[in-house]
């Protein structure tokens, strides 16, 4: 395996923040790390970078126990974003890039197309404090694949980034990832790790809930989720015999069946009461699967792209 965590656990002052996290991350894959806020997603992002030490446990890149030289072959985009406010795009850029050994003559053949690529190019010999945070959050994703990496460690990469722009950088993951990369990144957005991801970790707790491939985990559950729209109040869904769990989104509703429960049964009696524009069977969502398997309250989970901490 390309990356592999092997029983990893970290505590702080008695609260144990990742407990004996096993993982392992192919090449060539997109693998979220997953889970509500305070998981334990940052903090194990951290120990892979090496820059917190596991209290036990290890943590191996091709098959060698990661050091500070590791730190040359990954571009790492942390949540707690980090630019020199005062350098202008093409200083900030080239600095990082530097520090990353990678050569001068690369660097300056490649930060025009890339900053042509997120619309920033006019900006080039502006200073950073000039940019909005949609911009500034754009930039710092450059700096992290400019130097060529062969993983990518995002945590929390489309907080504060609108959807145009959340489009945008998928594009560019979806070719990192046909170039080879790997690309890991951590969300408590059930939907954005849903879209983009081919492998995952869930994580309540501080424990590993889940992983494997997104296929496998979702046919591992079965069709067994309804998604319904309707016209009115669906609160008494809810109640129905064979519903065992419900969750509102703003556009449709999500059921979640009982054991044996009938679909046609149910829709005859939501018919009874509302309009029902659309009602499908489908694989449960990450977000439902989550609820069920990690005990979470809905609340505890976003499905937009808004920000949080982790």
């Amino acid at each position: 395996m390309y990356l592999h965590l092997e029983n990893v656990r970290k505590e702080y002052d008695g609260k144990v923040a990742v407990n004996n996290l096993s993982l392992e991350v192919p090449q060539g894959v997109i693998c979220g790390i997953i889970g509500p806020n305070g998981a334990g997603k940052t903090t194990t992002i951290r120990m892979i970078m090496n820059i917190i030490a596991p209290d036990s446990g290890r943590i191996l890149f091709n098959g060698r126990e990661v050091d500070d030289t590791f730190r040359n072959r990954v571009g790492y985009l942390p949540e707690e974003r980090g630019l020199y406010k005062k350098m202008t795009l093409q200083e900030v850029i080239t600095y990082l890039a530097k520090l990353k050994q990678y050569p001068a003559s690369k660097i300056r053949e490649r930060i025009d197309p890339w900053l042509e690529r997120i619309g920033l190019v006019e900006y080039k010999q502006r200073k950073v404090e000039q940019l909005s945070k949609g911009m500034a959050q754009k930039l710092q994703f450059i700096t992290t694949i400019l130097h060529e990496p062969d993983i990518v460690i995002l945590d929390e990469l489309f907080s504060g980034l609108d959807p145009v722009n959340i489009e945008l950088i998928k594009g560019i993951l979806l070719e990192q990832k046909r170039a080879g990369k790997t690309i890991l990144f951590s969300t408590h957005v059930m939907e954005q790790a849903e879209k983009l991801c081919d492998h995952l970790c869930m994580i309540s707790h501080g424990q590993k809930v889940i992983d494997g491939k997104l296929t496998d985990v979702k046919a591992r559950f079965g069709k067994n989720s309804l998604q319904i729209d309707i016209d009115g109040d669906g609160a008494f869904i809810g109640s129905l015999p064979g519903v065992g769990g419900m969750t509102e989104f703003n556009n449709y509703i999500e059921v979640r069946l009982a054991d044996s429960a009938e679909p046609e049964a149910i829709l005859r009696a939501i018919v009874d009461k509302v309009k029902v524009r659309r009602f499908e069977i489908v694989e449960p969502s990450l977000y439902d699967i989550f609820i069920e398997v990690a005990k979470v309250e809905p609340s505890e989970l976003r499905t937009d792209g808004g920000e949080g901490s982790v």
